[in-house]
């Protein structure tokens, strides 16, 4: 049995990852829950799943949870920081699915990376932020580190049994989101609800919105170059609006090859918790005859500057990419609160990005620094956001 620790355990892959380890409870055993703010949520899982630690992110809410629980279940209750890197270095963890949303995941993903736990990552801010510092460590060791990103688990499938150094580029597919067809202007009035009416997958806010702007697919380049050594030049994006296509390698003899499957994460998901046996599920399946077309074509980056931005902040390295990352969660909270344009959005963000380049900017920064850089960029984006001058 492979005990598990899931933090993000309420998110919209943390839900997942727990459907995919009921199915597979002949192999895996939840061991530890962790999760922000969905206490209702949190207080099922732990009554369903009994795991033995579970860990609040905020100390805060410590009573309230407690409150939400029977006198059944006796296990540990951690909290903060502290509890979250105590759970992901836990003896008794063998693998840690780190899905937690924003930079909370780095410190618990570095920390079980250090400890010689196989880790499953769908925090895509980990690498974007903190990816040489990962991949530092992840090469030391010996223990697995998969992605569970559909677009990046595909690439690690088409790349099984080849010698990376045969790889010529690979191609990172976007569905395009809600607003692939609509023009500038009706991106500027384009609302929160909008945004959120994702034609093919049914994810979270925050990586929904990022769909809807590209930054997704922005944010997918920089981790695709921490994970497989490759150049940005060599790291494209198509739009391909059916999401039946997850990724393509492209050989240096000529040949391509592609991971096709149906929008479920699941799929990915239970790939990495058993990598590299395959097994049996009840999930989704492609039905090949009636697929029809398959499209795709380039980003428009007038219209999606999003993308754009996040190779720029890739090919800049040091702490840009977690500044940039930073700016954008803010962003996006912003706009789904309402106070900003969606529009907004990558215009902040280069904003905060200029703003960061001109005061201090470093370009081998330790996770310290990369840390205290995520901070300023939220403060200076703050700062930003208070004046009204660009919001719409």
């Amino acid at each position: 049995m492979k005990k598990l620790a899931i933090i993000g355990s309420t998110g919209s892959i943390g839900r997942q990852t727990l459907e995919v380890a009921e199915h597979l409870r002949e192999k895996i055993v939840i061991y530890g829950l962790a999760a922000h703010s969905s206490l209702e949520l949190l207080a099922e899982q732990v009554k369903k799943y009994r795991p033995p630690v579970v860990v609040l992110a905020e100390s805060a809410n410590r009573q309230a949870f407690v409150s939400l629980l029977d006198d059944s279940w006796q296990g540990r209750l951690l909290t903060g920081p502290e509890g979250l890197e105590e759970l992901a270095t836990d003896p008794e963890v063998e693998m840690v699915v780190s899905a937690a949303v924003g930079a909370a995941g780095i410190r618990p993903t570095l920390a079980a990376v250090k400890a010689g736990k196989a880790v499953a990552l769908a925090n895509k801010e980990t690498l974007v932020a903190a990816g040489e510092l990962i991949m530092a460590e992840v090469a030391k060791g010996k223990t697995p580190f998969l992605p569970v990103d559909s677009e990046h688990s595909a690439v690690f499938q088409c790349l099984l049994g080849e010698d990376r150094s045969s790889v010529k580029n690979i191609y990172l597919t976007a569905s395009g989101g809600p607003f692939r067809e609509i023009g500038l202007s009706g991106l500027a009035k384009a609302t929160p609800e909008e945004a959120l009416a994702h034609p093919t997958w049914k994810m979270g806010k925050k990586i929904t919105i990022d769909s809807a702007t590209l930054m997704n697919k922005g944010l997918e380049v920089i981790e695709a170059h921490w994970l497989f050594a490759l150049d940005y030049d060599r790291i494209q994006v198509v739009i391909h609006p059916q999401s039946i296509v997850h990724a393509v390698v492209e050989m240096v003899d000529g040949f391509f090859t592609a991971q096709l499957g149906p929008a479920d994460m699941r799929l990915p998901i239970q790939f990495a918790l058993t990598c590299p046996e395959r097994r049996e599920n009840p999930f989704a399946r492609l039905d090949l005859p009636t697929l029809g077309r398959l499209d795709f074509s380039p980003p428009d980056l007038e219209r999606f500057p999003c993308l754009a931005l996040a190779y720029a902040a890739g090919r800049k390295g040091g702490t840009m990419p977690a500044v940039m990352n930073a700016a954008n969660e803010e962003a996006v909270s912003a706009f789904l609160e309402g106070r900003i344009g969606f529009c907004a959005i990558p215009a902040l963000v280069e904003k905060v990005m200029e703003n960061h380049e001109k005061e201090d900017f470093l370009s081998s920064p330790d996770l310290e620094a990369i840390l205290h850089a995520d901070n300023q960029a939220r403060r200076v984006f703050s700062s930003l956001l208070n004046r009204q001058s660009c919001v719409r």
